[in-house]
């Protein structure tokens, strides 16, 4: 597996099915976390976290930000901002990384981010996400799409959100992903505001019904792949988050069961056994263990052997001198408590 580390335009053609993706998680959907998820799924579009427009226009080193492996496509780039220009500039830069898809956040509530007018706080500046868009597109060729909430504190009208969203799609953009969930911007933290906010997924299959042209994608809360299946009955696509992350063997069922396609793996113990050259190349390069295995705890959830896993990796993965080895015990241990419950 290589890297794209040059800025030689790649995929701009691609077509993407967006029927099902991962969402974008600050800390978890590293490139390391993606090379894992293509262990399970070949077809699911995967996300960068959200990636600020300073960090890469006023960084020594955008590339520490942009390069991924070749085996994500596909894959989108998620960017906070919120001027014009900038983004723009980084939507380019999109392209000439080779991404699939670039993506708007305007659904992150963290106080943080508030404050350089990055995430939900956009919805109260619809001209500002307006303006942003048109530049975006009139920079790049690849699609240009956005996410964000269906409003925003005690907004509590479905007129809220079809405004924003009509707002926007007179300018061209075509793709939507909706949280179906409002942003309370002050008085709950970023985790609080993925649980404590109510689920209006009617909203969502609203926007559907009243903007049939659009594709209307739908978050917030899915775990199975029963609740994908029936939220593909309204929308258009179906993106998941932690769960996902949580609990990665889900993502094994998506190619058959969303695309129809064949499956890319059997068991667990092939997925992990996919991801050993990759973990193998990193750790050549200087990577610590910790930081690919930390996405790998979840694999045996529910399974005879998974706290076993969690604990060894955990215990033995943050030496500074562990190797592949660790991993390999680790999987040795579940394979061991599985033969004793079969026993």
């Amino acid at each position: 597996m290589q890297n794209t580390t040059d800025q030689s335009p790649l995929n701009t053609s691609r077509t993407l099915d967006r029927r099902f993706s991962v969402a974008p998680m600050m800390d978890w959907t590293t490139s390391d976390y993606r090379v894992f998820a293509r262990c399970l799924t070949k077809h699911t579009l995967l996300y960068t976290e959200m990636v600020t427009t300073g960090a890469l226009l006023q960084g020594h080193n955008p590339a520490r930000f942009l390069k991924y492996d070749d085996c994500e496509h596909p894959i989108a780039l998620q960017l906070g901002g919120s001027n014009a220009t900038d983004l723009a500039k980084c939507a380019k830069m999109a392209e000439e990384y080779g991404y699939d898809e670039v993506n708007l956040n305007a659904g992150c509530p963290s106080d943080r981010v508030q404050n350089s007018l990055i995430g939900a706080i956009l919805m109260a500046h619809p001209q500002t996400v307006v303006d942003a868009m048109k530049a975006m597109q009139d920079a790049t060729p690849i699609p240009v799409t956005i996410k964000h909430r269906i409003g925003l504190d005690d907004q509590q009208d479905y007129a809220v959100v079809r405004d924003f969203v009509g707002m926007i799609a007179d300018e061209g953009v075509e793709t939507f992903i909706v949280h179906a969930r409002n942003a309370i911007l002050q008085g709950l933290s970023p985790k609080e505001n993925r649980e404590i906010p109510p689920l209006k997924y009617d909203f969502v299959y609203q926007l559907k019904k009243d903007f049939p042209d659009l594709e209307i994608l739908i978050n917030g809360g899915i775990k199975t792949i029963e609740e994908t299946k029936e939220h593909l009955r309204h929308v258009d696509g179906v993106m998941m988050g932690r769960e996902a992350y949580n609990n990665p063997w889900v993502l094994s069922e998506v190619d058959q069961s969303i695309f129809g396609a064949t499956n890319v793996v059997n068991d667990r113990f092939e997925a992990l056994e996919r991801f050993i050259p990759y973990a193998e190349s990193q750790l050549a390069k200087g990577e610590r263990l910790m930081h690919l295995t930390r996405h790998l705890l979840g694999i045996f959830q529910g399974l005879p052997g998974g706290k076993q896993f969690r604990r060894y990796l955990s215990e033995n993965g943050n030496r500074s001198d562990a190797t592949i080895d660790v991993l390999v015990d680790a999987i040795e241990l579940v394979k061991q408590k599985l033969d004793k419950s079969k026993g």
